[in-house]
């Protein structure tokens, strides 16, 4: 039996830029733009899912090297805008800066309970060899999915060479293979195959059902500072010392530690008490922070850092900003970093 209108699946298409959405054209021979009001004609097998499929373009279209805070803005208001309209919705977005963008998306987003599905591809959609129809047709019917007329992934993800994984938990991890996405401490949502299998019980089903609240201010005073061996003391010093300066992501190794030269550690005390919020996160692809496991962590611990936990870099940064854009005091952001708000943190 062929549905209604009003009752199939109504997705929305947000395409911000990137490769996926580039076509050869058959005499220049030339890559262009997709013309994303006419998606079914580019990608006519969307048309087998008989859903209501409606696109925005963003003008202009961005490479994702150019994505700043105002770009994350603009996805979630035209969301949130559009939100009692559509059963899901999907965001075409580049590679390089998707997990950064799909973290930043997932804390912006409370009370959330429709899927919001970043994806890509690392060739153009265009193109004989693209991964980047399979990207775009799965993550259609994801965004799509039911059961008993509730959505089966609520969550902002990342999908990426047939695998679904939480937004605030990926990494871009290759430059040149399909699977250019991976999530080292949080499991896949769901695997496609045969059948896309939902891992259920990875998924973040809301116990209440509120009001969503969009919110969407940042606060870019903030930096990623990464610990080597033989960091020089000037410009460490420097950094820390930079004005208007509010939150420093600070990269260490392995579980959490930093050279125990005196100097360091006093510089950490000087910016903490000057109410420079420092959050710790591992250099390591896997694992986690542990601060005062080891003795040359132990005086962050005590100085003031805030521990990471396993956050990835991308939803440590854009924690940070999200939460100093709140007009919070030093000692709630400190709080609500070690809080798990979205499921970027195991506790």
């Amino acid at each position: 039996m062929i549905k209604t209108d009003e009752e199939k699946a109504s997705i929305l298409i947000l395409y911000t830029g990137g490769t996926i959405g580039m076509v050869q054209r058959p005499v220049t021979r030339t890559l262009a733009p997709v013309k994303f009001d006419q998606i079914k004609e580019e990608v006519p097998e969307l048309n087998k899912f008989n859903y209501n499929i409606k696109t925005i373009t963003f003008t202009p279209a961005l490479d994702s090297s150019n994505v700043t805070p105002a770009v994350w803005v603009k996805i979630a208001k035209t969301i949130e805008k559009n939100y009692n309209q559509f059963d899901g919705f999907v965001v075409l977005h580049g590679t390089d800066t998707m997990a950064y963008t799909a973290s930043a998306l997932s804390y912006m987003f409370e009370n959330l309970d429709k899927p919001i599905i970043l994806t890509g591809s690392q060739l153009p959609i265009g193109t004989l060899r693209t991964d980047g129809k399979e990207n775009l047709i799965t993550s259609v019917e994801i965004a799509a999915a039911k059961e008993n007329g509730k959505s089966l992934v609520p969550e902002v993800c990342v999908y990426f060479d047939f695998k679904l994984y939480r937004g605030n938990r990926t990494v871009k991890r290759d430059a040149d293979q399909f699977s250019a996405f991976h999530s080292v401490n949080y499991p896949e949502l769901a695997v496609a195959g045969v059948d896309i299998r939902f891992r259920k019980e990875f998924i973040h089903y809301p116990e209440n059902k509120g009001i969503l609240n969009v919110k969407t201010n940042f606060d870019d005073h903030v930096v990623i500072l990464k610990i080597f061996p033989g960091i020089n003391q000037k410009v460490f010093n420097s950094i820390l010392c930079l004005p208007e300066l509010k939150g420093i992501v600070l990269e260490t190794f392995g579980a959490g530690n930093v050279p125990t030269t005196r100097w360091l550690i006093n510089c950490v005390k000087k910016a903490i008490k000057n109410n420079i919020v420092i959050l710790n996160v591992t250099q390591c692809q896997g694992g986690r922070v542990s601060m005062g496991q080891y003795e040359t962590s132990l005086e962050l611990l005590k100085a003031g850092v805030v521990s990471g936990k396993d956050l990835t870099t991308e939803a440590a940064i854009t924690k940070l900003m999200f939460l100093l854009g709140q007009g919070l005091s030093s000692e709630q952001i400190k709080f609500y970093l070690n809080k798990n708000l979205r499921g970027e943190i195991t506790e």
